[in-house]
């Protein structure tokens, strides 16, 4: 049984349990895949059919890893078998732990809301937003925002952060930004303003059917 409830993996080399964060972000992948694509549906079409049951598995997953066992958790077992050709990158156990009881609690608002009372309200909202949010740092950027408040609750420090951030802060040449790559940016947010200022009536038109154009210019 104890092999059954249990939070991470051991790895030879790690003295503490760990998770394979390649996993771990294929699934955050997915869940905000489903959860913007449903979120978008009640946007234009008011369906909450889809987030629904979007739902019922977030919830279902989180308690099962939370809980139980990642392991057993329907989502990174997915994860496992899509990234299963890459090799592992090691985290630490304890703050994706910490992390993934926010995402349960958030997980059970919502769930509790929506499924069993029915009813939508700003708390939903606000809280589908952060799920959002936490779901495309994670996805995008490797980045656990969960994890962040871990040492501010556990003295214990953070180990075996994706990337390495928590072991080091010296960032290597290849990570530094320089001056015109600052400008870069800058100047192409001004170019962007310029064209939303300008040219917005010539980005605003209706784009044609290309190859029906061509069969009307061939039918003539």
């Amino acid at each position: 049984m104890s092999k059954i409830i249990q939070f991470g993996e051991k790895v030879a080399g790690y003295d503490i349990r760990v998770l394979n964060e390649r996993e771990v972000r294929a699934a955050a992948g997915l869940f905000f895949l489903a959860t913007f694509t449903s979120f978008l549906l009640i946007l234009f079409t008011n369906n909450f059919v889809p987030v629904k049951y979007v739902l019922t598995v977030f919830f279902i997953d989180f308690l099962v890893r939370v809980l139980i066992n990642p392991r057993f958790a329907p989502s990174l077992i997915l994860g496992r078998l899509i990234v299963r050709g890459q090799n592992p990158e090691y985290v630490g156990a304890p703050q994706k732990r910490f992390a993934w009881s926010i995402g349960l609690i958030l997980s059970s608002v919502m769930f509790t809301f929506l499924v069993v009372v029915n009813a939508y309200s700003p708390i939903t909202g606000i809280t589908c937003l952060v799920c959002l949010l936490f779901l495309f740092f994670e996805t995008a950027f490797g980045i656990c925002l969960g994890c962040k408040f871990y040492p501010l609750f556990f003295r214990k420090r953070v180990r075996y952060c994706p990337g390495e951030v928590c072991d080091s802060g010296i960032k290597q040449d290849i990570q530094k930004i320089s001056v015109p790559q600052l400008l870069v940016i800058a100047g192409t947010a001004l170019l962007l303003y310029v064209l939303m200022t300008f040219f917005n009536g010539y980005y605003s038109r209706k784009p044609y059917d290309l190859f029906e154009l061509y069969a009307a210019g061939n039918n003539k």
